[in-house]
Formats: C-alpha cells, sequence, structure tokens
C-alpha cells in the first residue's frame, strides 16, 4: 500500500482499534483441509520459546501456535477486523468497572494444558503466576514496564523479586509465597485485575505473551532454559516436538487442545516444521518449487518485488503493521570525544539520511515509505510532521554539517554502526554509510548475525556505554495492534530506574512522559491521538533516535498455501489457519 493511502487510513483505523470492544464470537472457519506438514524456512533461529520471554514479532507466530492469552486476535486479510482485540482464553472482551480501574474476565470451558499427567484445565490462578514470572530476576520480559506500575501491588512484587537468587529453587519459593494484589482469582473460571489508574489500552497488553498463564510445572526450571524447553507445556493446538538450534523446530498437534475452546485458531496441518540457516533467494526458489511453503524472518529481496508484481502473482503479500526503521543514537559512547551527547550532533544524523534512497533500496512504495517521528502509520498519535526536513526526503547534508560546526566538530566525526547480517540490510547499511558520508559522518560498519544483533549486541549494556557501537539501524513494531502507541513509547523512550531492554541509552523526557500519562488516560480517541502526537514531537525535538522509513512485511507463500491470513502480531500468515492443498 502507497504512502498516500497509508495516511488516509490512519485514523479511521486507530480509532477503530481504540475503542472496538468486542465479544469473542467464533468465526465461522472456512472448510479446509486437514493434515500435512507446514514448511517455513528461516535464515535465523527462534529467538525465545517461553511465552514470558518472548519479544519479537517473528516470535509471536511460535507463541500463536504453542501458547494462549486472554486476549488475541482473529487473524484476517482485513485490517480492521486484525486489529480488533478479541476473546481467546477469555469468553469475552472485559468492559472495565471501577471508573476505569477494574477488569473481570471469564474463561472459556475446555481450555486445557498439555501436562506431563494429561489435560488440566487452564484456572484463572494460571494467569497470575503467568505475570509473576514477567519480572524473575533470571530472564523476565521486555514487557514489564506496561504492567509493573498498572497493576496494582505488582511493583512491589516485582522490587522484592529482583532480591532473589535467579535460580528454580528461590524463583518458585517466591512465586508461591508472594502475591500481586491486583490479580486475583474468586474462583477458577474468573480472573480480576485491580489498577492503580485507568488505561484505556489494558486489554491489548492481555494479548501480549508476557500475560500468558503458566502451568505449576514451569517453576522447576529457569525461564526458556534448555531443561524449559525439554518439558514443553503448550496450551495451543500445537506443541514442541524438536528443537535443534539453528537447524530446525518441529511442533505436532497438541492431543490436549480443544478446538470448541478455541474461536480463533483452526489447527488444519498436522506438523509445522521450521528449517533455519537460509538465505531468501533460496528460501524463495524452494517455495516456487513447491519444496517449502512459508517464510519464518526472511522477506522478499526487493528485486523480485516488481517481476512478482508484474505478473500478478497473488501470493505475495505486504503486510502493513506499524514498522518503522530508525537509527539509534548511543548518546552514552565514548567514542568521537562524547560528541552523540551533543543534542546538534544528533540533530545533524537526522538531517544526513538520504530516506529516499532506502525506500529505493527496499523495492519503493509498494514496501517502504519515509518516517520522520516514532510512531508509525495505523498508530494512534502519527501525524505528518518533520522537524529536520528535505527535499523530497533526500536529506540535507549541508544542514548536517552546519549542526556539526555548531557544536565544535567542523572536520566532522567518525563513528561505528553495526547491522544486522540479514536480508537487505547489508545494502542498506551502506546506502546509510553513503548519505553520513555527504554530510561528514564517517562510519565503520561492523556486520553482526541476525540471530546475535539483538539478543547479544545491542542488549548488551557494555557495548553500550564502552562504545561498542555509536549509531545503530534498529527497527521496532507494535507490540499489539491498533491503539499501541504506548508499546513503542515506553520500552524504548522512558525510563524510571529500571533498565529498559530496547531503550539502550536509558532515554527519558519528563515532559515527554507526563504527556504521554494523559494520552493514557484520555477519555477520547481524537484526545488521545492529539496527545501522542505532541509526545511524538517532544521526543524528536531531543533526537535520540534518526528515524528513515516505515516498512511493509513483504512475505510470499507456496501455490499449496490456502487461507493465508495475517496475525497481527506475528505480520504473517496465521500458522494455525492456513491449510495446504496437495
Amino acid at each position: 500500500m502507497t504512502n498516500t493511502v497509508r495516511k488516509a487510513r490512519t485514523a479511521a483505523l486507530a480509532g477503530t482499534a481504540l475503542s472496538l470492544v468486542l465479544a469473542g464470537a467464533m468465526p465461522a472457519f472456512a472448510e479446509g483441509q486437514k493434515g500435512g506438514v507446514l514448511k517455513i524456512l528461516g535464515s535465523g533461529d527462534l529467538g525465545r520459546l517461553d511465552p514470558t520471554t518472548v519479544a519479537t514479532v517473528t516470535d509471536n507466530n511460535f507463541v500463536r501456535a504453542t501458547a494462549r492469552t486472554l486476549i488475541s486476535y482473529e487473524s484476517s486479510m482485513d485490517e480492521e477486523v486484525r486489529i480488533a482485540p478479541k476473546g481467546d482464553l477469555a469468553t469475552e472482551v472485559s468492559e472495565p468497572t471501577d471508573d476505569g480501574l477494574t477488569y473481570t474476565f471469564t474463561l472459556r470451558d475446555g481450555a486445557t494444558w498439555d501436562a506431563p499427567d494429561g489435560a488440566r484445565a487452564i484456572v484463572a490462578a494460571d494467569f497470575e503466576r503467568g505475570l509473576k514470572r514477567a519480572c524473575n530476576p533470571a530472564l523476565g520480559t521486555p514487557f514489564l514496564t506496561y504492567y509493573v506500575s498498572l497493576i496494582e501491588g505488582m511493583e512491589a512484587f516485582c522490587d522484592g523479586f529482583a532480591k532473589v537468587d535467579p535460580t528454580p529453587e528461590a524463583m518458585k519459593d517466591y512465586i508461591q509465597n508472594n502475591d500481586i494484589s491486583g490479580i486475583e482469582a474468586p474462583d477458577d473460571k474468573t480472573v480480576v485485575f485491580k489498577l492503580t489508574e485507568p488505561a484505556g489500552d489494558f486489554v491489548y497488553m492481555l494479548s501480549l505473551s508476557a500475560a500468558a498463564p503458566a502451568p505449576v510445572e514451569v517453576l522447576d526450571y529457569v525461564p526458556d532454559s534448555p531443561e524449559y524447553r525439554e518439558n514443553f507445556i503448550s496450551s495451543g493446538p500445537y506443541t514442541l516436538t524438536e528443537n535443534i538450534p539453528d537447524v530446525r523446530t518441529r511442533l505436532v498437534r497438541n492431543p490436549s487442545w480443544n478446538p470448541d475452546s478455541d474461536p480463533l485458531r483452526a489447527g488444519y496441518v498436522d506438523e509445522i516444521e521450521l528449517v533455519f540457516g537460509l538465505q531468501a533467494d533460496a528460501a524463495i526458489q524452494q517455495i516456487q518449487a513447491g519444496d517449502a511453503d512459508m517464510l519464518y524472518d526472511i522477506l522478499v529481496p526487493p528485486a523480485l518485488i516488481p517481476m512478482l508484481q508484474a505478473t500478478g502473482d497473488d501470493k505475495l503479500v505486504a503486510i502493513a503493521s506499524g514498522r518503522t526503521a530508525f537509527i539509534f543514537i548511543n548518546s552514552k559512547s565514548p567514542n568521537a570525544d562524547g560528541a552523540l551527547a551533543d543534542v546538534k550532533v544528533r540533530q545533524a544524523i537526522n538531517y544526513a539520511i538520504n530516506k529516499a534512497a532506502v525506500v529505493q533500496q527496499l523495492g519503493g512504495p509498494f514496501v517502504a515509505a519515509p518516517q520522520n517521528g516514532i510512531f508509525g502509520p495505523g498508530l494512534l498519535g502519527y501525524h505528518d510532521f518533520d522537524l529536520y526536513p528535505s527535499e523530497g526526503a533526500k536529506g540535507d547534508p549541508e544542514k548536517a554539517r552546519e549542526l556539526l560546526a555548531e557544536a565544535g566538530y567542523p572536520d566532522g566525526i567518525t563513528l561505528k554502526m553495526p547491522f544486522r547480517n540479514l536480508n537487505n540490510e547489508s545494502a542498506i547499511a551502506q546506502t546509510l554509510q553513503a548519505s553520513f558520508a555527504k554530510a561528514g559522518i564517517t562510519v565503520e560498519l561492523i556486520p553482526v548475525s541476525a540471530a546475535d544483533y539483538y539478543s547479544k549486541f545491542m542488549t548488551n549494556p557494555q557495548n553500550t556505554t564502552e562504545g561498542g557501537w555509536d549509531i545503530a539501524p534498529v527497527s521496532w513494531s507494535p507490540d499489539w495492534a491498533g491503539g499501541a502507541a504506548r508499546s513503542v513509547f515506553q520500552p524504548q523512550f522512558s525510563y524510571d530506574g529500571r533498565r529498559q531492554t530496547y531503550n539502550y541509552t536509558d532515554y527519558n523526557n519528563d515532559e515527554a512522559n507526563a504527556k504521554a500519562k494523559e494520552a493514557i488516560n484520555a477519555t477520547t480517541v481524537e484526545e488521545a491521538g492529539r496527545l501522542w502526537g505532541e509526545v511524538d514531537e517532544i521526543v524528536m525535538a531531543d533526537a535520540p533516535v534518526a528515524p528513515f522509513i516505515s516498512q511493509n512485511v513483504v512475505v510470499y507463500h507456496s501455490d499449496a498455501v490456502e487461507n493465508f491470513a495475517p496475525y497481527a502480531l506475528g505480520a504473517n500468515g496465521d500458522w494455525t489457519n492456513v491449510w495446504l492443498d496437495r
């Protein structure tokens, strides 16, 4: 979809997503063909398998197949349907009571765990256990910031948990002997959440993997450890049967899953096999030959897109997900005499980027559009503004040089830039490097493997403080669909003393935080959108990042795949609802 179409639909889609509170009625699943093995090809491995620890969009597809949540989304080609919250384990999307401070959910009948001793009902206490694990001291969730000060008593629980030894025994003891006062289970079928303040987006937070229930057995293992994976327990239609890191992962039908309890997943295929270590061209060739069916973390190479479009290939699908790409600027780096701590240098970086060249590199407006703020198209708060304008979005190197000179760097600066060695990100890095060179910024490129880029390189605070990187291209997709501005702002652009996994420099702005709180408590969609728009402009004046594109996720599938309908949080066809015609 072109940028013009995106902009025209933004307000309508975001408003629909924020205002819809829909009952979880069972959709009428198409009469699909049962059976077969869905083969999915990837470059890098799955990042995390434990729902509490999952953070990436690609891994959300694994969670969709193996773990259920109170709230989720219907897979659909219709974007408005796709971003509306639906009851999953909950019978419906709860309306808040007590002036917006209390949410009460009733659990569906027939939903079970694939427990070691046979199917066991998922009960209300499992949800508190799941959120307790979110702040464990061994490996918590990057989504913790959403819940910790919002759910009554969770901050105190997490503060206590932080002092516990990160061993299974100590963590299990703490979880079993301490409670979160704002999560109640008056009976096995009822879950009650009590909030510290009204939050119109709370129901969306319950769709995140971090809010998934947890069976009692997982307390015996360190989160997402080899022992956890060896004793994997599923609540979805599929369960883990094989996991060879960087080689292959296999899912088979979960024998305890009851399709009558699941309004969102049909579970057509018998098995799902993920094969890793492929390059994009080889993966596309296998799919076109019918030897594989779908892509995992691989995007369609830009060079192939015009050819596939020219032939009218309807298996080429562009999914809008609010995804943006930007340069994160390391204001803590000691390199270049600490130049990046100066806002004028950070602003110079924003002026330097030739965004139009990156759009072209990615395959044109079908794939991407220039981006100027932290909120992408489709999110409440997105609006057309640019604090660092240039003609045709091609960058303004002279303005960048002028700012560098004002900051005391008339001869320019030299910076380190890592990039993820995946898809066409090497070519994008070189395009960015050329933009910066014109502005007097010399960039040293550092390739990092796709599997390590976020999990080991960018999220290692030592790399940040010791100058392992100065500027880094990163991407972000909203953690939930629709009214999700908080899920972009809070984890990346706010800091309350607890280190945020993806706020690499502990960036914080009190004015933006105050405005964000107003937006969260806003009573109308229009007011919330206006306030989030102000947050965007406040942050961009500080220039902690340099946005350059908003991007559709362009995927491809084989002729055998039917009912290819995207799942919002996975930005791909829903593994649990496709079937195979072969």
